[in-house]
């Protein structure tokens, strides 16, 4: 008689509770995180014994904690075979623990991710009420997912979706975060603390999608956090606008259309502040050759061009028509009738800068 040997493999999936896994996350005891499920699953759950929900929570926590190993490089989550997880569990997994809240990444922004800035994170988790544990492991996934693609080529948001598998919108989040911690943009100064995350997210991408080079051989080798060198030396020529015959002829083109869209007085205003807008406006386009200008960028809208018009009480509507105009015009001027080429570096700019500024512009 022949007896063959065979090895039989047994496994069930290991089966994660979404709610109980986010009270974890959210850094909940396993005696607190019972209380939320006894208040959520109160019909259900009936007169069971509150040992054995705080004995199921710490299972599961013990279980958290185990894969918690694995998530810095989710990728080995379908390679592993500790845990049995199916795809939509390993998503959950993945997507819960580099989901971030808003609040705490705009206290974390624009500050430099060191150990340092992670110590004082107490302060942080005070502010915004978000516990110490989630705002630790925030912070660890930002600075995480930086080093992972700071010099990689390539769309930014594609790489980050690569390499921790994240769905496209929280990709595109982490790639506005990484983006402000490239560039070292000032985001904490005082008159920039009325800005949300989502202000900078809209004006990050704005500049990731237009102002970065879109070509896979870049002349520079730039990366996609970086903003087109080329682009940026073109932008010099702009300075061609501060002449005053240009900033003459500038001006009354738009005052000219303008006229019909607010009132006498605030037409007035704008008549007399134009010419100190427009220098503004060029100086900030031309001073992005130098880092320490890029690192002011948020700064010098919000001061050079966003405090002036408020100053004249200009509503959300008189400066998108201002800023449209101030755009459109010089298209019927010299030299950018003739040259196509100024006129475009002249719009890619401006595209971006007015919906930063329209954006920021309470």
């Amino acid at each position: 008689m022949m007896f063959t040997e065979v090895d039989v493999f047994i496994c069930n999936n290991t089966l994660i509770d979404p709610d109980i896994y986010q009270y974890w996350l959210d850094g909940n005891t396993a005696q607190e995180a019972a209380l939320l499920v006894r208040q959520k699953e109160k019909s259900v759950l009936g007169f069971v014994h509150e040992d054995l929900i705080i004995s199921d929570i710490l299972d599961q926590y013990r279980t958290f904690q185990l894969i918690e190993k694995l998530l810095p490089v989710p990728t080995q989550l379908s390679e592993q075979w500790t845990f049995q997880l199916t795809p939509t569990t390993q998503r959950i997994l993945i997507e819960k623990y580099y989901n971030f809240d808003d609040q705490v990444i705009r206290e974390i922004l624009g500050k430099k991710l060191s150990g340092r800035n992670r110590k004082d994170l107490d302060d942080v988790s005070d502010k915004t009420g978000v516990g110490i544990k989630s705002c630790r492991r925030q912070f660890d996934n930002v600075k995480r997912v930086y080093k992972t693609v700071e010099d990689m080529s390539g769309n930014l948001s594609l790489n980050i979706q690569t390499n921790f598998l994240l769905p496209t919108e929280l990709a595109q989040k982490y790639a506005a975060v990484v983006y402000i911690a490239n560039n070292r943009f000032e985001t904490n100064k005082r008159k920039l603390q009325y800005l949300q995350f989502t202000d900078f997210l809209h004006c990050s991408t704005e500049m990731m999608t237009n102002w970065s080079c879109t070509d896979p051989d870049c002349k520079y080798e730039e990366t996609s956090m970086d903003i087109d060198r080329e682009f940026l030396q073109n932008l010099r020529e702009l300075r061609i606008l501060l002449e005053r015959e240009a900033i003459d002829e500038h001006k009354t083109l738009v005052i000219r259309i303008l006229k019909n869209k607010v009132s006498d007085r605030k037409l007035a205003d704008i008549d007399s502040m134009f010419k100190s807008l427009s220098r503004n406006v060029i100086n900030i386009a031309y001073g992005l050759n130098h880092s320490k200008e890029i690192r002011d960028l948020y700064l010098d809208i919000v001061e050079k061009i966003i405090e002036p018009a408020k100053s004249i009480k200009l509503t959300p509507n008189d400066m998108n028509a201002l800023m449209v105009l101030y755009k459109e015009s010089p298209q019927f001027m010299e030299p950018y009738k003739t040259n196509k080429e100024l006129l475009s570096v002249w719009e890619r700019f401006m595209n971006t800068f007015n919906s930063c500024v329209l954006k920021m512009y309470r």
